[in-house]
């Protein structure tokens, strides 16, 4: 068994983009300072904590779920039906 345990796998990161108001990412600035932490952190903790609170958003998803699903299905299936063989 090791002594030091090797750290936890970060999970898959992407970048997006987005506009707010200034006061809003002078807040975000400050947040991230307050707990020592980056501003992408404070981001994704605050979407993870609004995903989990929010009990309608949750029936919504739970609702939905199939049609994403059902979309990248069809899509990828539109693909495959209309594109020939060279």
């Amino acid at each position: 068994m090791a002594i030091i345990k090797a750290p936890p796998k970060q999970p898959k990161a992407v970048t997006i983009q987005a506009r707010v108001e200034e006061s809003v990412k002078a807040q975000l600035d400050r947040y991230a300072e307050f707990i020592d932490s980056s501003t992408s952190y404070v981001i994704t903790e605050a979407l993870k904590l609004l995903f989990k609170r929010d009990d309608e958003f949750k029936r919504w998803a739970g609702q939905h779920t199939n049609d994403n699903k059902q979309d990248a299905q069809i899509k990828g299936e539109a693909l495959t039906k209309t594109a020939k063989p060279i």
